[in-house]
């Protein structure tokens, strides 16, 4: 079965719980191989809980991962391989940190990208957000000295990644009419808008470039986290 909107929600619904039963049945029946990032992440949540299936599901995962190896695949399947005890321990530290709100924070518009997280409850702070930072933390909070050690600084790298994507996900359209569309729409200034406008045309298409961009974004952040020495940890908002 396709991944469509209401089960790729489902998806992420249950990641976002923490659902570890959820995640597998959100996952049965479907192909792994569009969701692989959002799925190895639920399957984490799954093997710990002792869910059936789940740790056929995580090695099947794991192994897609390093087939595909994209951005963050590896140490998302290192990961996966430690939980199902094939291999050593990481040594990354983890933060609950959202990867979805990570990735937005890396690869927005450079004027108004990048902020920091909180190492103590992986919260993300992006620069529109510092008038309230000294409310949420105090007056006498120490940016710069022993308050910095609470902080785990994000430089916003961005867009190139984002259209790359774009292209990437246009050699997968195999209508050759909507593909030369596309072409068109991400040449020049204003890419991101036209091509997005150009995809409402077709939601099914449109709907394939939300997984494909999520999973992309998703592994860049990934493997952005673990260069700092962090791997991300699922918090459940239950």
């Amino acid at each position: 079965m396709n991944w469509d909107r209401d089960a790729a929600a489902r998806l992420r619904g249950a990641v976002y719980r923490g659902d570890g039963l959820a995640v597998v049945d959100a996952l049965r029946g479907r192909g792994l191989e569009d969701v692989l990032q959002m799925a190895g992440d639920g399957l984490l949540i799954a093997v710990s809980d002792g869910v059936s299936e789940a740790r056929e599901l995580a090695a099947r995962c794991a192994m897609l991962l390093r087939e595909r190896s994209n951005s963050g695949d590896e140490e998302l399947a290192d990961q996966l391989e430690a939980t199902l005890g094939s291999r050593p321990a990481h040594m990354l530290r983890p933060l609950a940190v959202d990867l979805g709100e990570l990735s937005s924070m890396l690869e927005g518009d450079p004027a108004r990208g990048g902020g920091r997280i909180d190492l103590e409850s992986g919260e993300t702070w992006p620069p529109e957000t510092e008038e309230v930072w000294g409310e949420e933390l105090g007056d006498d909070e120490d940016l710069d000295g022993a308050g910095s050690e609470r902080w785990l600084w994000v430089e916003c790298l961005g867009s190139r990644d984002g259209y790359g994507d774009m292209e990437d996900f246009i050699g997968t359209v195999s209508d050759l009419n909507r593909r030369e569309m596309l072409e068109i729409a991400i040449a020049g200034r204003g890419a991101f808008r036209r091509f997005k406008d150009v995809l409402a045309q077709w939601p099914g298409e449109l709907e394939r470039w939300h997984l494909f961009s999520d999973e992309r974004g998703r592994g860049r952040a990934r493997a952005w986290l673990a260069g700092e020495g962090y791997r991300p940890s699922i918090r459940a908002k239950r």
